[in-house]
């Protein structure tokens, strides 16, 4: 490993803490002694890295850091391609534009060969297979979920018995054939998913439901303690 790889994983190792950190755990994490620890700390501080504390007692590093351009490592840019094109394949036509510009602007910044990796990587995402098209604008649901409003939609469940609901709606899980809405249901008073193509006539009521939707999110991984972190649970019964 180059010593720019080990400095831009030890910021990235800062960057995932919120706490202060010792430098024997990260001498570890980085698979460094000690000593080459504190040394790449202080080249760190000496290209302006706001990082606080000492040998000792821990390290931090203020948030805000905005880092030069990056070097990334093949893995990291199949990543990022990977994840673009699934984006631009399971998501609305904003987000997957977005998601290219994303994209774009990050490889502006590389250096030529880097850019030319993401180019030319060999990773493809193929559509849904027999995926049923959503009902309702994916991109009013999002913005819904961003700004915690609650969401009003008509909703037929898989006996084919038609409701009418009002959910303070907190994530959407990308299935192989489906996208499922995850929310607090104010007709069922519990945690609920919805899939998309089942739900019509949704309206952005632009009323902030009474809850943060961090809170929310923690009550319903709390209910589902085996589901990872960004992933979903068998949808429960609307």
């Amino acid at each position: 490993m180059s010593r720019a790889e080990r400095l831009l994983m030890l910021v990235q190792a800062l960057r995932r803490r919120r706490r202060p950190v010792a430098g024997a755990v990260l001498a570890d994490e980085l698979c460094v002694s000690l000593r080459t620890l504190y040394r790449d700390i202080q080249a760190l501080i000496g290209q302006g890295a706001p990082i606080e504390g000492e040998a000792g007692v821990g390290y931090v590093l203020k948030p805000g850091f905005m880092l030069p351009p990056l070097m990334f490592t093949e893995d990291e840019i199949e990543a990022l391609v990977f994840g673009t094109r699934l984006a631009a394949t399971r998501a609305d036509e904003r987000l997957a534009s977005a998601a290219e510009n994303a994209l774009a602007k990050i490889a502006a910044v590389l250096p030529p060969d880097l850019a030319d990796r993401m180019e030319t990587t060999g990773l493809i995402v193929a559509p849904p297979w027999n995926a049923r098209p959503d009902a309702v604008d994916l991109g009013l649901v999002r913005t819904a979920i961003r700004n915690e409003t609650r969401l009003q939609f008509s909703y037929v469940n898989e006996k084919g018995i038609a409701t009418r609901r009002v959910v303070w709606p907190i994530a959407v899980a990308f299935f192989e054939r489906a996208r499922v809405l995850t929310a607090w249901c104010e007709l069922r008073q519990d945690f609920r998913h919805f899939r998309l193509d089942r739900m019509a006539e949704a309206v952005d009521l632009g009323v902030r439901y009474p809850r943060r939707r961090r809170q929310l999110m923690k009550e319903w991984r709390e209910l589902e303690p085996a589901v990872p972190s960004g992933e979903i649970a068998a949808p429960k019964p609307a």
